[in-house]
């Protein structure tokens, strides 16, 4: 079913300590994710980024934290500049002994403009597992 959640998770051999920074770090985040102007993990806290499938074909995505529980979860608004949608990103942390396991969750995928083949349900699939399950891993693992 298309309005079903986007659920990515991943265990990594990293503490829930160095995962949140990860997270939380804007130094640290825009070695694996996007690179913020500006961020900090305040719930209000608006950040802006550039991101897209190509050179030619980018979106401004603005994005409000509406919820911090250090070290356990982070989320935060998701929307394009100029498109209508709004969603939820949700990436929560669970200490599995010396491991820890990361849950990330995208809803509302579906109040995005079905018209545009940018937004489809399976470009966001691939990019959150390419982003939690590659980009975050190698980071940590180099850290």
């Amino acid at each position: 079913m298309t309005n079903q959640p986007i659920i990515i998770e991943q265990v990594y051999s990293a503490s829930v300590d160095k995962i949140w920074k990860a997270l939380t770090d804007k130094d640290a985040v825009k070695q694996w994710y996007f690179d913020f102007q500006e961020f900090r993990p305040e719930p209000g806290f608006e950040f802006r980024f550039w991101g897209g499938p190509a050179e030619d074909r980018q979106y401004l995505h603005i994005c409000q934290i509406t919820e911090v529980v250090p070290e356990k979860k982070l989320a935060y608004s998701w929307r394009y500049e100029g498109y209508e949608g709004n969603t939820l990103v949700s990436f929560e942390l669970f200490e599995e002994g010396s491991q820890t396991r990361l849950k990330l969750t995208h809803e509302g995928i579906e109040t995005f403009p079905a018209d545009e083949p940018d937004f489809a349900r399976a470009n966001f699939v691939e990019g959150w597992t390419s982003i939690i399950c590659t980009s975050l891993k190698e980071f940590l693992d180099q850290k």
